[in-house]
C-alpha cells in the first residue's frame, strides 16, 4: 500500500524547549551576535575538545575565511575530494586557487591517504578531506602524508562522530555546518573550531568587518566604543536567534544520534536481501563513531536508473536526497576549468548511482518499513 502521508527526506527535530529558548532571546532584547553565541561556542568546544571555536553564518563562510587567514591564492592548490558539496570548491576558485580533486574509497565516499598522497604537488597549500555522512576518515593516515601540509577537516556531516576515540576535530582545526537538515541545526549556521589561538582571532576579526572584536565583547559585554577596522572584512557573523537553537539542539545530540543510529541499522537490516540496493559500508582498520548525518544507497539497478528511482520513490510518497553529484563535473568546473568525466572514476560511477533515503530523529522504524517496501515495490 502506497503511505497515505508524504515522508520527507529530513525534518528538523523542533521541539518546545528550542521554541521556548528562541522565543526567550526575542524577548531579552538582544537578539543578535551575542551572549548565546558565547554558549554556543563554549558548548562545541567542550563535545570537541578545542581550545577555541567561532560561530559564522554559514560553513561556507568559515571556508572562506580560512582561505583568506591563510592567504591562500593565486598558483596554490587546494586537494578535496570532488564527492562534496560544491561550497568548498567554489571557495576555493574564488580565492584565486586550483581545487585538485582526490579519489575516494568506492564502498565509504571517503578520501584516503593514499588517493591524497597522489595528488599532492610542491603547490599544495592545504588539504580539506570531508567526513562523508558522519562516518570519519582515516586522519592519523592522512596527516602523516600530509607532512607538513595544513589538514583542516570538513566536519559539515559530523557532529558528534568519533575518530579513535575523539571527536573529529579534536586537536586540530575543522569546520562545522548547522544547515537545516544537519543533525544539530541553527536553520543555518556553521562554526570554526581550532586549538590555534591566533587563527580563532583573525577568523573572529575577519567574520565581523575587521573590526577588533565582535559587536558583543565578551568582557565588557556589548560593543567596545575603542573598537577599531584593523583590516577590511565581511559580515558573517551568527545571530543569537540561531545560536540559542543551537545550544538547545546539543543538549540533545547524544539522543539524536542515537535515534539515527536505530533507523540507519534497521535499514541494513531491511535492505539486507535487496540486491540492487547497496549501502555504503563502514570505514575499516580504526576505531570510530558514526554520526549517521546520511543513510546513502547505491542503485544498481537494469531496469531503471537512480534518478527513475528516487522519481518512483516520490510517487510512493517517499522523498530521497542526493549528496552529491561530483563537484568535478559541475557545468562550471567542465566548461571553464576543463574538468572532463573519467577523471575520477569512482567518484563519477557513485555520483550517478548514489541516493539519500529518509533519515531524521522523528521517523519511527514504521517509517523505514515504508521506506524499504516503496523500494522493493519500485524495483518490482
Amino acid at each position: 500500500m502506497k503511505r497515505s502521508d508524504f515522508l520527507p527526506f529530513t525534518r528538523p527535530a523542533i521541539n518546545e524547549a528550542d521554541i521556548e529558548a528562541v522565543t526567550a532571546v526575542l524577548r531579552s532584547g538582544w537578539i543578535t551576535n551575542g551572549p548565546k553565541n558565547v554558549e554556543f561556542e563554549e558548548k562545541v568546544c567542550h563535545l570537541t575538545g578545542n581550545r577555541y571555536a567561532v560561530a559564522l553564518s554559514s560553513a561556507t563562510a568559515a571556508m572562506h575565511l580560512l582561505l583568506k587567514v591563510m592567504k591562500i591564492g593565486e598558483g596554490d592548490e587546494v586537494v578535496t575530494p570532488s564527492m562534496t558539496w560544491v561550497s568548498i570548491v567554489n571557495m576555493i576558485v574564488l580565492a584565486g586557487a586550483k581545487p585538485v580533486f582526490c579519489e575516494v574509497d568506492p564502498e565509504t565516499l571517503l578520501a584516503t591517504p593514499e588517493s591524497i598522497a597522489a595528488v599532492l604537488t610542491d603547490r599544495t597549500r592545504l588539504i580539506v578531506p570531508v567526513h562523508y555522512a558522519g562516518a570519519p576518515v582515516d586522519l592519523d593516515g592522512i596527516r602523516r602524508v600530509a607532512g607538513d601540509i595544513p589538514v583542516v577537516e570538513d566536519a559539515a556531516h559530523a557532529l558528534g562522530t568519533y575518530y579513535k576515540g575523539r571527536h573529529v576535530g579534536a586537536g586540530n582545526t575543522a569546520i562545522y555546518s548547522f544547515h537545516a537538515i544537519k543533525n544539530v541545526t541553527t536553520a543555518e549556521g556553521g562554526m570554526l573550531v581550532t586549538d590555534d589561538k591566533e587563527l580563532a582571532d583573525a577568523i573572529r576579526r575577519w567574520k565581523f568587518h575587521g573590526i577588533g572584536m565582535d559587536a558583543f565583547d565578551r568582557q565588557n559585554r556589548g560593543r567596545s566604543p575603542q573598537a577599531e577596522v584593523l583590516e577590511p572584512g565581511f559580515k558573517y557573523n551568527l545571530t543569537d536567534l540561531q545560536a540559542a537553537l543551537g545550544v538547545s539542539q546539543l543538549d540533545r545530540l547524544v539522543n539524536i544520534n542515537r535515534r539515527r543510529r536505530e533507523l540507519a541499522m534497521r535499514y541494513r537490516e531491511k535492505l539486507a536481501g535487496v540486491d540492487e540496493i547497496r549501502p555504503l559500508k563502514d570505514p575499516v582498520g580504526y576505531d570510530f563513531e558514526h554520526a549517521w548525518h546520511l543513510f546513502v544507497v547505491r542503485v544498481d539497478s537494469p531496469k531503471l536508473t537512480r534518478d527513475e528511482f528516487m522519481s518512483a520513490l516520490k510517487t510512493e510518497n517517499i522523498g530521497t536526497g542526493l549528496h552529491f553529484r561530483c563537484a568535478h563535473l559541475q557545468k562550471y568546473y567542465r566548461e571553464v576549468m576543463g574538468f572532463r568525466p573519467g577523471m575520477l572514476p569512482v567518484t563519477e560511477y557513485n555520483s550517478d548511482h548514489i541516493c539519500s533515503l529518509p533519515l531524521f530523529p522523528d521517523m519511527t522504524p514504521e517509517d523505514v518499513d515504508d521506506v524499504v517496501a516503496a523500494i522493493r515495490k519500485v524495483l518490482a
